[in-house]
């Protein structure tokens, strides 16, 4: 169940790679009101240019006059074009490369593009020829309205990302060989240092080969920086790779291979030591990883960036220390969390005042039939009356389990 396909070969009229500094790109803009791409005659890749430039302005950090803008466009026909858009750095800058995919459509001789995370590409890719049947799922969850809230400021205006939007279920593994230990050499940080969101996490170490977290659709953004495209509205990024996959679309499955980790820089930024640098994406925006779970293991913030830890059950690892990838955690299942303790009890009913059927150990997995009312009890995540029944017809205390949910994962019984 391992492994990449590349596409299926495609007709792909005019391959092309536009890099623009980032002044160069600020001339191309349209005057005040205009959409992207209202200059007539415009190609898609000044389009796009537009676009991206001002997708960087309203991201948390400023996009800088030396920053270039990369467009590639890799499939184009019958007036659509679709590619990868970067806003790339100086390879050593502190600040790392910023990326969307990109859909481009041809309106009467103006070309007017879309980046995903927003409500116009996943319009866009419903209609385009050029997006593939196991494409399409996966970009309507990339509307920019799916863990969104009312507020303001946020990419795209008039709203601001609800992180999670209280569920924190991923179905991802560690971005490592499942089944073996790898380094988490630094916690939750942002994609370009320090700044918030804490989307980021750096792993090296082990067989130091690097693979996806969960299926899906993978992008080359550039040498170095692979991007999967996962359901729920989520993407992963992998950069600083060595020897990465090339591909445009093409489908992978959990733990495919991606890359080694490495140092690349090519689209800017800095490695200082071969590591991979994964950030976890929804609907086209960096989100904070605390309260996630990856390979079984819930990540945590630390006082500062590049602190923090991750807990498998009871057990908890600081950064710096290692982590074992035991593989995705369902979305019907749940990791059990004695806080503190060797094990919980398994009951006959949902509460204490039904007979014992046998226990689960600190840190095993468990997978969540149904929820009911029952006995309240406090654990590590507070104090709660709701009790799971379990696949073997069993129930524990939702006190004493990691769901990612703070309510019945799989419906009321």
């Amino acid at each position: 169940m391992f492994g990449w396909r590349r596409p299926e070969a495609r007709r792909i009229t005019g391959i092309t790679t536009a890099v623009l500094t980032l002044a160069g790109a600020l001339s191309l803009a349209a005057p005040a009101g205009a959409a992207a791409g209202d200059r007539q005659g415009a190609g898609p890749e000044a389009a796009v240019a537009e676009r991206l430039v001002e997708r960087g302005r309203a991201g948390a950090e400023a996009a800088a006059a030396h920053d270039t803008t990369r467009v590639n466009i890799t499939r184009g026909a019958g007036g659509w074009a679709f590619g990868t858009a970067v806003l790339a750095t100086e390879p050593g800058s502190e600040r790392m490369p910023r990326g969307w995919l990109f859909l481009a459509e041809r309106e009467g001789g103006t070309w007017r593009a879309a980046l995903e995370g927003e409500e116009r590409f996943a319009e866009l890719s419903r209609r385009s020829p050029l997006v593939e049947p196991e494409e399409k799922p996966l970009f309507a969850g990339l509307d920019g309205r799916q863990g969104r809230a009312p507020g303001g400021g946020g990419p795209g205006g008039g709203e601001v990302v609800a992180y999670g939007a209280g569920d924190y279920r991923t179905g991802m593994a560690l971005p490592t060989t499942v089944g073996a230990s790898t380094v988490m050499t630094s916690g939750p940080h942002g994609w370009s240092g320090s700044a918030a969101p804490w989307s980021s996490l750096d792993f090296a170490g082990g067989d130091e080969v690097v693979r996806a977290a969960r299926q899906g659709t993978a992008y080359t953004m550039c040498r170095g920086w692979i991007r999967v495209v996962h359901d729920r509205g989520y993407a992963t990024d992998y950069y600083h790779l060595w020897n990465n996959i090339n591909t445009d679309g093409g489908w992978v499955n959990t733990g495919a291979f991606l890359g080694y980790t490495g140092t690349d820089v090519t689209c800017g930024g800095a490695a200082y030591g071969r590591h991979v640098h994964f950030g976890l994406i929804q609907n086209g925006s960096y989100i904070p990883l605390a309260g996630h779970n990856l390979g079984k293991w819930v990540i945590y913030n630390g006082s500062a960036a590049y602190q923090g830890s991750a807990m498998h059950g009871s057990r908890r690892v600081n950064a710096g220390g290692t982590l074992y990838n035991y593989g995705a955690l369902g979305l019907n299942q749940a990791v059990v969390d004695a806080n503190g303790g060797g094990h919980v009890n398994k009951r006959t009913g949902p509460g204490t005042g039904h007979a014992i059927a046998g226990s689960a150990a600190d840190g095993a997995t468990v997978t969540v039939s149904c929820s009911a009312s029952g006995t309240s009890h406090t654990g590590r995540y507070g104090t709660t009356s709701l009790w799971n029944r379990l696949s073997d017809g069993t129930w524990v205390s939702d006190a004493y389990v990691w769901s990612g949910v703070n309510g019945p994962v799989s419906g009321w019984c």
